[in-house]
This record gives structure tokens, C-alpha cells and sequence, in this order.
């Protein structure tokens, strides 16, 4: 069997990573079937929680997660399985002085560190194809004890106002005491998989270092569902075979006189409850053996459900020392001495992959960071495995779920039953998808996975996701919170990215795929009317939704029932309302165009737009609109409950990103769009010219723009520019690293409300949460969060669409430089790439004020992709490897057509 099989298949044209795409996708070979779906943390997860009160952090930590058999998951560091997580690699190293055989990521939990959960080693995901075939990444593994209880106890000391303390404050990476241990991975095909460690000894003194690959069968037996136990043995020299009744039998190749350890999967009872354990070897067997020299610990039998492959290294000052293992079908002749050939082939495919994605792109830096961008979008795709009925009830093997649990979290998503690939927001503090999270990171897995993409925004709708009422589930700590509707967005956004790549493949006049687009099309209406038959509480078109994804981003928590009664009245809410019938309106004269049933549905979109926007202005019958001619503004609107069963509104006028977003619903319509649709035109005009009240709220529809388009938008020109002057504020909103969440006039002079005695107030905290509010690991206050400024670039591109390049601002305001609306959404592109490039100083704003991450040759370049930054210093802030809706800025770094897809 060669390397290349199946890369001179039947896609000459396509370059070999292409070619395996295009095998994928038209089911000519499995190149999806194995790819590092193994999470870095399966611990601390809802999925694994069965506590009585939902203590998910609590009930299963760090420390026990060597010992306990997990129900629904795997995790490992550097993992890899298959596409159900059946059978699973990863890697375990161990430097002989820590108290843990390091085989997965430390970190906090909520209640342990000052700024929430927050992962404590020093890892980076390199490169990785769309196919996996080829992937790698790098842990940093300090030569000194893992400093474990030190940040425990520091991180425990500090409080809201301090920073966080991280593994390379404690001193261990001082003077290089460090191994860089790179792990990667090469496909020689479907189902045969190369694994190369290479430890580089950074130090000035020789180390001794164990690196141990390792395999396990996820625990499927001790539950009473699946009780067939899978088997692993050795029956040659250099091979392990691995037998499971759901799979093709595999095998592991390794270099003969290497060290194999065998145990089983299982739970040890006697560490967890103090029973003892009889019989078969346990999952901490090789801890055991390793770390306390407990050689009873392992199997005797040369079997069982979990091996590791012992090699014992000493790798001198400077030096390098390699360990490689072979995983492929029973019977595959592949061996280790063609190891080499395969990463050779495969690396130089993936450097022409990536050299044709980012022809144009000049600058060696942007193309590092775009490819390492790429690179974690690729690592964070997880096996996603959680049966919410199986996991309320319990298991017949297992002792029953406490009764409260059925009162508890996630008890109205009975349907829910997950066990997919799928896009996480991060690997270690969000391995679990978020509805929204998951929209924004369509955009970049489009730009090199089109149709993973596709199948990820599907997903989401399916019927075993989606609720019968039609709620996407937010995430899996509260499927019922309530994420904005972006689905729309990304799913069109990712129809045109998928059209125009399939346009530069040799079919210009390709429609685009229609069957994906009508799909998730239907399946949005549902998800549509559940927004407006729960988040709209009288009925107006003004609408709630509470949380939103933005967590503190206002005076009160709003997952929570308001301690001043009723209700608010959110413009992000409303906003986020209206841009979802523009995006349904946009989609529907897509499909109108090939079906003319769908051109009544974009008309029914078109008023309910219109609707809208007349109940921003004009709530009801009190004449308080979410508007502020004053402050030339979008505010809140809170509705507190009066004596005689009425409301009384009050104006929240806290300047924060919820009075922005109403700059998202836009879009503009071309005029051979309208030609093409003479029903959908001749309706629209009726509307406006008999429904005055509704034709002057929308921005100019009657006066055809640049090129005869025309716009609709809850923002005319001059709305726009007043907006606009708060936002290109630098005193208010522009950073040198794109727009803030907060307004920075509340530095030191905070927004205060005061009602019934008490005083609640939001100051600008432009870096880590002050307050513990979600756990205090997320800020809305102050800092720069990618996604929101994503969509703010888009909307100016097509603001500028139709009003051209005649129509100007001051930018930044208070000088003299004048730009038009695509200059303003090119210079907050060019300050949000700019957290991540080496500026004129020879930094990176990302890495902040820390040294060795700006100096450090072996640290410099190996970028991170933060949850948020800093609102005044571009810093990263929050989860340090969420490269999911952080990786936007691949999307920003692309080359753009002027029609900005």
C-alpha cells in the first residue's frame, strides 16, 4: 500500500489535499473517518455531572479524571480517533518528578481561579489539512515539577482586581528547562496513521523524559447498554492488535523492545469510593506503575482495553529525541521504516494547500497566523456524545441518578441525543458546542472545508438538536439560554463562499448548492416563530431574549429574572430580530429565483422587517422607542410593573455594543434581483407607497443607490453617521484594535441605576471581569470580541454597497481624515489583525506585557487565539486557545472580492 493512495484519484485538476476532499465528499474514500475528534477535557463536564445539584465542576476534577471511566467521551492530550470515538490515541508524557503521569491538561475551575475556569499549560495547535491528514501541535512540558498546588493556591489568593497567574509566572519554563514536544499526525490512508513525537530539549542539561502513545477503547461496556467488552492483545513483536465489535480490526506498529503496558478502561473503585477492586487492572493502572512504582497495578495477562507504548528517553542539552507508532487496519504491510516518507509527502501537500488558499497574501506573518489560525479550527472538531433522557434516567448498569436531576439542568431537552463531529469553541474550557459560537466558525471552516461547514449549520437544525418548539439549544450548560439567531446569517454567508469556490473550480454559472440552502431554510422559519411566540412579550415587535450570548454585558444579569420586576426591552435583542428577517428575506429571494414559491415568503419577511423597525422607534402607544435622537443612540428599554398593572419605561442610556448592533440589519437588494422578481417588487412598492409610516423608517427604498440598488436597514444616512461618531470615538468605542464592547467614558465614571434603594452600576473594564457574574470568566464591558466586530465590518461593506464612496465619516473622530464605509470596515479589519502581527516594536499585542511569549524565539511565533482582548492593549483575555470565532480574523486576513464575499 502506498502513501498516496487514492491522491491520484479521479481529480487530477485538484492538488492532493483537494483531491482527498472531493474523494470525502463524494463518498469515495473515508478521509473524515479518523481526525483529532478527542477532546482535551472530558472532567468538570455537564455531560459527565451526576451530582444532585449540578456541580459539574465539583463531581468529577482534574485529580479523579485518571481513575474514573468516563460515560460519554474521551480526552487526551494531542488526541486522535475515530469518527464515534470507539478508539483512541493520544499521547501521556512524564518527566519523573511530577505527583501525576501527565496524560491530560490541567487547569482551574470556576470556583478555584479569580477569572474562572482557565487552563494551565503552555500548548499551541500548529498546522492541520481539512482531511487531517496531516496535523500537528506543540506542548511545552517543563523539565521541574508540574507546579500543581502553586496554581491552586495563587490563583486562589488573587482576587477580581488581579490578574490571573499561569503556568509561566511559576518559573518552571526559567532558564529553558523545558522539552518542546511536538506531536504530529500523517494519514498513508483512510484508515493508517502515523504518529511522530519529537521532544526537543530546550535546556542546558540533559533530561530524562518518558513519552508513552497511547490507546484506549472508550468505556461502552460498564453501562448495560453495550455489554460486549472490545479487546486488545499483543500476539507479535512490534504489533498490538485492537479488536471492537463496532469497528474494523486495527493494529499498532512500534519498534520491537519498546515497553507495552496494558490495563483496562474501567473505573477504580477503590480510589473513588474505597471498595476494593477485584480482578481486571484499572484506567490509573499505568499512573500506578509509572509515577508510584506499583507494578501490581497493571495487567498480567498481555490484554486488555487501554495500552501504552513505554519509551524512556534521555535527550541531552539542545538535543532531539523522536518515538513513532503506527495505527492502521489489521493486516496493513505500511511498518515505521516508510514513517518518514509519509510525513514528507504529507507536509509538502499541505504546504501547497495552503500556498494556493492564500496566494495574494504577501506578508509571511499574516500567512502564519491565518494557517495557524485554520490549524485550531481544525483541532477543536470533537466528538460530541450526550443523550440527554439516557443521562437524566441513568443507566441499567449503574446505580440510579439522584430524583433532583430530573428537576434540574437540560430536563426539557429530552430529545437531545448528540454524537456527532462538531465545531467547539474551544478544547479545553468549551468542549461543548455553542449555537452561536458554531455560526461564526462556518465562516472560516467555509474557506477550506466548504462542505463540513454546510453539514455543521445543519446539524444544528436537525431534529435531534433543535427543539420541538423550534429553540436552538445554546450550549450544553443550559440548553435553554438563548444565543442571537446568526444561524440565517452564517448559513447564507456560507452558501456564497461555497458558490464563488465552486465558481473558481471551473463552474461559473454554478447556482450555488440550493438542496443545503432550502434545507436549513425551513427549518429556520420554525426556529423563527419560536422567537417570536416566546421573546416578544406584548406582542409589538420589540423583542427580549435576555442572555444573548453577551453575558454582563449590562446592569442586570439577564439569564436571570430582573431584581427590579418586569422586563427589558433589549435593542441587541430587537437588533438581532430584524437582521434575522433580513438574512431570511436574502435566502428566500435566492431560492425564489429557482422556485417562485419562496417569493411570497421573502415578501413575508420584507413587512415583518418593516414592523421592526417602526416598534424601535415607536414602543407601542408611550412613544418610547429604542432611539435616542439626543444622544444619536440605540438604548434598552426597561419596563418596570406599575400600581394599576401597567408599565412604566425607563431608557437605560448605558452606550455599550447592544446600541450597535442595530447596525447589522442591513442588506441590499440588486436590481436585476428585482427584474428576475416582479411579484416580490410590485408588493414591496405597494407597501411603501400605502404605508407611509412604514416606507420612512426604512433607509431611502423609494431612491435607488449606486448601481440602481436599493437597501433596507433600521438606519438611514443620517442615523448612521450619528451612530458612527460614538463608534469611531476613541474616547468611546474605537480602540487601536477594533470596537470595544463598553464605551470608554465610563473610566472612572461609571453608568449608574438606582431603583427601590439599591445602585447598580457598569464601569468600562476594558480586560478580565470584575465580577463574578457567569463564573466572572467572560467581560462584555470593555474589551474587543472578534464576532461582533466581524459582522460590524460586513454591515459597513454593505452600507458602502449602496451609498458609495461619496458618503464619508471622520475616522477616527475629532480628526480631519475622512474615510467612506468600506475605508472604515478596512482599518477595523486592519486594528483587529493587528492584535495577532508583529508590530513595529517587534511584538505582538495578543501576548501583552509577558516576555518570554514576546522574546522567546521557540514562543514568539506559535500564536493563540483568545476568547476576547483588551479593550486598551489588544491582550488576549479569556479561554487562550478559543480559536473558534476568534479564527475569523483567517476570514479578514483572505484577500476579498469587491462585493466583500
Amino acid at each position: 500500500m502506498t502513501s498516496d493512495h487514492h491522491d491520484t484519484g479521479p481529480h487530477p485538476a485538484l492538488d492532493a489535499e483537494r483531491r482527498r476532499l472531493a474523494a470525502r465528499d463524494a463518498d469515495e474514500a473515508a478521509w473524515g473517518a479518523w481526525g483529532p475528534y478527542l477532546s482535551e477535557r472530558q472532567w468538570g463536564t455537564v455531560r459527565e455531572d451526576y451530582s444532585s445539584d449540578g456541580t459539574a465542576w465539583d463531581y468529577l476534577s482534574h485529580d479523579m479524571a485518571r481513575s474514573v471511566a468516563y460515560r460519554w467521551g474521551e480526552d487526551g492530550i494531542a488526541g486522535f480517533s475515530d469518527d464515534q470515538q470507539r478508539l483512541c490515541l493520544s499521547l501521556a508524557v512524564w518527566n519523573g518528578k511530577d505527583r501525576i503521569l501527565k496524560e491530560r491538561l490541567f487547569g482551574l475551575t470556576n470556583r478555584e481561579a479569580n477569572h474562572g475556569e482557565d487552563v494551565k499549560e503552555v500548548y499551541y495547535y500548529l498546522d492541520a489539512t481539512p482531511t487531517h491528514s496531516y496535523m500537528k501541535m506543540l506542548y511545552k512540558y517543563p523539565h521541574g515539577e508540574f507546579p500543581y498546588a502553586d496554581l491552586v493556591a495563587e490563583n486562589g489568593r488573587r482576587g477580581y482586581d488581579q490578574p490571573e497567574y499561569e503556568l509561566q509566572d511559576t518559573g518552571v519554563f526559567d532558564h529553558d528547562r523545558y522539552c518542546d514536544v511536538f506531536v504530529e499526525y500523517a494519514k498513508a490512508d483512510v484508515h493508517d496513521i502515523v504518529m511522530r513525537v519529537t521532544v526537543v530539549n530546550r535546556g542546558a542539561e540533559a533530561t530524562d523524559l518518558i513519552v508513552m502513545p497511547q490507546c484506549c477503547f472508550r468505556n461502552t461496556w460498564s453501562w448495560g447498554r453495550e455489554p460486549v467488552r472490545p479487546i486488545m492483545s499483543q500476539a507479535h513483536v512490534g504489533r498490538v492488535e485492537l479488536w471492537h465489535p463496532g469497528m474494523n480490526s486495527m493494529q499498532m506498529e512500534f519498534l520491537p523492545g519498546t515497553e507495552v503496558l496494558f490495563t483496562d478502561n474501567d473505573t477504580n473503585p477503590q480510589r473513588c469510593w474505597g471498595i476494593p477492586r477485584e480482578g481486571r487492572p484499572c484506567k490509573d493502572a499505568f499512573h500506578d506503575y509509572l509515577v508510584d512504582g506499583r507494578g501490581e497495578a497493571l495487567g498480567r495477562t498481555g490484554t486488555g482495553t487501554k495500552v501504552g507504548l513505554v519509551h524512556r528517553l534521555h535527550v541531552g542539552a539542545g538535543a532531539t529525541a523522536q518515538v513513532l507508532v503506527r495505527l492502521s487496519s489489521l493486516g496493513s504491510q505500511g511498518g515505521l521504516t516508510a514513517a518518514d516518507g509519509v510525513f514528507a509527502a504529507r507536509i509538502t501537500e499541505a504546504d501547497a494547500f495552503y500556498a494556493a488558499l492564500q496566494a495574494g497574501i504577501e506578508q509571511p506573518d499574516l500567512r502564519l497566523i491565518q494557517r495557524q489560525a485554520l490549524a485550531g479550527m481544525i483541532w477543536s472538531k470533537q466528538f460530541f456524545h450526550y443523550d440527554v433522557e439516557r443521562w437524566l434516567e441513568g443507566d441499567p448498569g449503574q446505580p440510579r441518578p439522584p430524583e433532583r436531576r430530573k428537576h434540574g439542568r437540560n430536563r426539557e431537552w429530552t430529545h437531545l441525543n448528540n454524537a456527532d463531529i462538531i465545531s467547539m469553541p474551544d478544547t479545553w474550557e468549551y468542549p461543548w458546542y455553542a449555537a452561536w459560537d458554531l455560526a461564526f466558525h462556518c465562516l472560516p471552516l467555509a474557506m477550506i472545508d466548504p462542505v463540513f461547514a454546510k453539514g455543521q449549520l445543519k446539524l444544528m437544525t436537525r431534529e435531534w438538536y433543535m427543539h420541538p418548539n423550534g429553540q436552538m439549544p445554546a450550549y450544553e450548560w443550559n440548553f435553554s439560554d438563548v444565543n442571537p439567531p446568526v444561524h440565517a446569517w452564517a448559513t447564507f454567508r456560507v452558501f456564497q463562499i461555497d458558490r464563488k469556490l465552486r465558481r473558481q473550480r471551473g463552474a461559473p454559472d454554478d447556482p450555488g448548492d440550493l438542496a443545503f440552502l432550502e434545507s436549513v431554510f425551513h427549518k429556520l422559519m420554525i426556529n423563527f416563530t419560536w422567537w417570536v411566540n416566546r421573546k416578544d412579550a406584548e406582542g409589538h415587535n420589540v423583542f427580549q431574549g435576555g442572555f444573548l450570548g453577551l453575558d454582563n454585558i449590562g446592569v442586570f444579569d439577564r439569564s436571570a429574572p430582573l431584581p427590579t420586576g418586569g422586563y427589558i426591552s433589549q435593542s441587541d435583542g430587537t437588533s438581532w430580530m430584524a437582521m434575522y428577517c433580513l438574512n431570511l428575506m436574502q435566502i428566500a429571494l435566492e431560492l425564489a429565483q429557482h422556485n417562485p414559491v419562496y417569493e411570497d415568503i421573502a415578501t413575508k419577511f420584507f413587512e415583518h422587517f418593516l414592523h421592526i423597525a417602526e416598534a424601535m422607534t415607536n414602543i407601542a402607544s408611550e412613544g418610547i422607542g429604542l432611539w435616542d435622537e439626543q444622544d444619536g443612540f440605540y438604548y434598552d428599554v426597561l419596563n418596570l410593573p406599575n400600581a394599576n398593572g401597567g408599565n412604566h419605561r425607563v431608557m437605560m442610556r448605558l452606550r455599550s455594543l447592544v446600541g450597535l448592533i442595530p447596525l447589522f440589519a442591513v442588506e441590499t437588494i440588486e436590481p436585476e434581483i428585482l427584474a428576475k422578481l416582479p411579484g416580490f417588487a410590485t408588493r414591496m412598492i405597494w407597501l411603501l407607497e400605502n404605508k407611509p409610516n412604514l416606507a420612512g423608517l426604512v433607509s431611502r427604498w423609494q431612491e435607488p443607490g449606486r448601481g440602481e440598488r436599493r437597501m433596507l436597514s433600521l438606519l438611514r444616512g443620517h442615523r448612521i453617521k450619528l451612530v458612527l461618531k460614538r463608534m469611531l470615538d476613541e474616547e468611546e468605542f474605537l480602540s487601536p484594535f477594533g470596537i470595544r464592547g463598553v464605551s470608554k467614558v465610563y473610566r472612572g465614571h461609571p453608568f449608574v441605576f438606582e431603583h427601590a434603594g439599591k445602585r447598580y452600576e457598569v464601569s468600562y473594564t476594558p480586560g478580565e471581569s470584575a465580577s463574578g457574574v457567569f463564573g466572572g470568566n467572560s467581560n462584555w464591558r470593555g474589551p474587543i470580541w472578534m464576532p461582533v466586530n466581524y459582522l460590524l465590518i460586513e454591515s459597513l461593506q454593505k452600507f458602502h454597497h449602496y451609498y458609495g464612496d461619496d458618503f464619508t465619516v471622520p475616522c477616527p473622530v475629532g480628526t480631519q481624515r475622512e474615510l467612506n464605509l468600506l475605508e472604515v470596515a478596512e482599518e477595523l479589519s486592519r486594528r483587529l489583525i493587528s492584535i495577532f502581527t508583529v508590530g513595529s516594536d517587534g511584538r505582538r499585542p495578543v501576548y501583552g506585557g509577558m516576555p518570554r511569549l514576546q522574546d522567546d524565539p521557540h514562543f514568539r511565533d506559535h500564536v493563540l487565539f483568545f476568547e476576547y482582548f483588551h479593550g486598551d492593549t489588544g491582550r488576549g483575555v479569556g479561554a487562550s486557545h478559543q480559536t473558534g470565532w476568534t479564527g475569523l480574523v483567517a476570514k479578514l486576513i483572505q484577500p476579498r472580492t469587491p462585493d466583500g464575499s
